[in-house]
C-alpha cells in the first residue's frame, strides 16, 4: 500500500465517521426539537391553567367579600344601633344628674 493509498484510507474512515457523528448529531437535534416543543406546549397549557386559577380565586375572593359585606353589614347595623342606645342612656342619665 502506497502512501497515497494508506492517506486516502484514511480520509475515507475519517469521512466515514464524520458522516455516522452528523448522522447522530441529526438524530440528536431532532430529538431536542421535539422536546423543546413538548416543553412548549405544557409551559402553555400550565400559564393558562394558572390563567384560569387566578381569574377563578379573583372570582371566589369577590364573592366572599360580598358574602361578608352583607353579613356583617347586619351585624355593623345592629352594634350600632346598641351603641346609639347606650349613648342615649348615658346622655339621659347625665341629664338627670344636672337637674
Amino acid at each position: 500500500m502506497t502512501a497515497n493509498e494508506k492517506t486516502l484510507a484514511t480520509f475515507e474512515t475519517r469521512l466515514r465517521q464524520l458522516l455516522l457523528r452528523f448522522q447522530e448529531l441529526k438524530k440528536e437535534n431532532g430529538e431536542l426539537y421535539a422536546m423543546l416543543e413538548s416543553n412548549e406546549k405544557t409551559v402553555k397549557e400550565l400559564r393558562e391553567k394558572v390563567s384560569q386559577q387566578q381569574s377563578d380565586y379573583d372570582s371566589l375572593k369577590m364573592a366572599k367579600m360580598i358574602e361578608i359585606t352583607d353579613g356583617n353589614l347586619d351585624g355593623a347595623k345592629e352594634r350600632l344601633s346598641k351603641l346609639i342606645r347606650d349613648v342615649n342612656k348615658c346622655i339621659a342619665i347625665l341629664s338627670d344628674e344636672n337637674q
